[in-house]
């Protein structure tokens, strides 16, 4: 008996899954505003967010953290480093997320829409715990002893002084987007794709990871948190299940010529 193997199906999009583009520049502009407006109503609360700071410090030191200097220290062998890391750090967060967003919506609407929702929802706890938890970055902290590598080396994405900084709120430490919306990214792109190297993405919040900590913008709790509450919402929104295929992605045996068939019958009555 032959046997002929058959291709997987290609992968297409699903158009039907695809919101209106106008409609998704709208929300998702909207939930932009929304997001940088409360960061700005969580400004101004200088003393409780060096209080949370100490607090924060203390606590990582009673579970045994290892301090941030350690990773910092890695950063201020090199000039070249540094800067590399403050510029990863000013410059990737946002743009890679957006290209995320878009490539999901062309190529994998069902997957696009899921990662928005999830998205939405860490960045709308996120915005909560800056309300009800303001934090000085250990950079601010003189008890953690750290260069703050923005102001020192360059690029820095924010000013000199909290007070004199109206474009973001430098007391939004806790949690952390950058590594949340790193996670995220990673993760939506491993359920999205099939290739034997997508477990490769998880090198951008790893990446991510050891510069907002080398920097001196984010203690560990700040990426534990995050981490926590991007688990939950994994966990509350699940990816809608794959329509099933009518075409198996694995071989099919195929007979080249069936014993029932009457053809063979016929070939066997003439001999």
């Amino acid at each position: 008996m032959m046997y002929t193997r058959s291709k997987p199906a290609e992968r297409e999009p699903d158009a039907s899954a695809r919101p209106p583009l106008v409609r998704e520049l709208l929300l998702i502009t909207g939930l932009f505003l929304v997001y940088k407006l409360g960061r700005q109503a969580a400004n101004g609360h200088v003393e409780e967010a060096y209080r949370n700071a100490g607090h924060v410090w203390s606590f990582e030191r009673v579970l045994g953290l290892p301090g941030e200097g350690a990773v910092q220290g890695v950063l201020l062998h090199s000039h070249t480093l540094v800067q590399a890391a403050n510029t990863y750090y000013a410059t990737v967060h946002f743009p890679a997320t957006v290209a995320f967003l878009v490539w999901l919506y062309w190529r994998r609407p069902r997957h696009y829409v899921w990662s928005r929702r999830i998205l939405a929802a860490l960045t709308g706890a996120a915005l909560a715990l800056h309300l009800l938890f303001p934090l000085a970055p250990p950079r601010m902290l003189h008890a953690a002893g750290l260069v703050d590598t923005g102001q020192v080396y360059g690029p820095s994405v924010y000013g000199e002084t909290p007070s004199t900084d109206s474009m973001a709120n430098q007391f939004a430490a806790m949690p952390s987007l950058h590594f949340g919306w790193a996670l995220a990214v990673a993760v939506g792109l491993i359920v999205a794709t099939r290739s034997r190297w997508r477990l490769l993405w998880l090198l951008h919040p790893l990446l991510t990871l050891f510069v907002i900590v080398g920097t001196a913008n984010h203690y560990w709790l700040d990426v534990i948190v995050v981490s926590a509450l991007l688990a939950v919402a994994f966990a509350a929104l699940r990816l809608p299940h794959t329509p099933v295929r009518t075409q198996l992605p694995w071989p099919t045996a195929v007979p080249a010529q069936s014993y029932a068939s009457p053809a063979y019958a016929r070939s066997g009555a003439r001999r």
